[in-house]
């Protein structure tokens, strides 16, 4: 199976200390690169989450962006140490009867004390965990879009490779009628200026006019070039690139042919072949 370059995805991330969501997208691409958007408290998580990619996808360029936020009734809530404050009250009594002295605490300095208040913390590690699996998910659906988009190319490039290889056929039958077509024109040309001519030179004459137009072997590479395609795709995998060079060698032998071309139907037929290799580049330069 053939995958897409292009595709979208979004991974919810609801938990008790707030919400948030993972976007990919990925667009096409000659290699694989990878662009994040992260909290600036997260961006050590770089590392991880690039290598996550890179053993998911072999091309594109894919962005990934991060958005939190977090719940303010789980990150701001205070929260009292009652024993230290006990702890504090008895301290300050035993230096009162130290001192003989009577002296009310004061109770601003008192919270001012290192830990007697403390904000809840979300768990590092349990943030990361639900990060990197919720990307996971993401990254899932990533590549299911990318081979849905994969077989609807599949299903294109299958059916020019049926329409190359119509025109293919149809050129080889109209090879013969198309060489005799030209001896009869030469002949009736020798016949209008009134030309004498020998039976010999004539058939020499058609033999090298006959070599000149030959298209076989441009014809026997079409064919060969369209197996190969199709071989590829029923593989699948990452085959792009591979794709991308044998679209390059079919254009150049439909130049060929339209080059040897000397009537309207093979040059149709060549006009043809290269649009029908183009629509099949333009959707290759998708595939991973």
């Amino acid at each position: 199976m053939i995958k897409s370059m292009t595709a979208f995805a979004r991974q919810s991330i609801e938990q008790d200390w707030g919400t948030g969501a993972w976007e990919i997208r990925s667009v096409n691409s000659r290699f694989l690169e990878t662009n994040f958007r992260l909290p600036e408290n997260l961006r050590y998580l770089e590392f991880k989450l690039r290598e996550k990619l890179r053993k998911s996808l072999t091309r594109g360029k894919v962005d990934c962006n991060l958005k939190l936020e977090m719940n303010p009734t789980a990150v701001n809530q205070l929260t009292i140490d009652a024993s230290l404050v006990s702890s504090l009250l008895k301290s300050h009594q035993s230096i009162q009867k130290l001192a003989n002295i009577e002296q009310q605490p004061n109770l601003s300095k008192l919270l001012q004390w290192p830990g007697v208040i403390s904000k809840p913390q979300v768990d590092a590690t349990v943030l990361e965990q639900t990060l990197l699996s919720s990307l996971d998910h993401a990254i899932e659906q990533l590549i299911q879009m990318r081979q849905r988009e994969g077989e609807s190319i599949t299903d294109m490039i299958l059916q020019r490779l049926e329409g190359v290889s119509h025109q293919v056929q149809k050129v080889r039958q109209e090879m013969p009628a198309i060489v005799q077509w030209q001896k009869d024109k030469i002949l009736k040309r020798f016949e209008e200026i009134k030309l004498e001519f020998e039976s010999t030179r004539i058939e020499q004459e058609m033999v090298m006019i006959a070599q000149k137009i030959d298209v076989d072997e441009e014809l026997d590479r079409l064919e060969t070039h369209v197996a190969e395609v199709s071989r590829l795709i029923k593989k699948g995998g990452s085959i792009g690139r591979r794709l991308d060079f044998l679209m390059q060698e079919l254009n150049r032998e439909a130049n060929t042919l339209g080059s040897k071309s000397i009537n309207a139907k093979t040059t149709n037929a060549s006009v043809e072949l290269k649009v029908l290799i183009e629509q099949m580049r333009e959707q290759i330069q998708n595939i991973e």
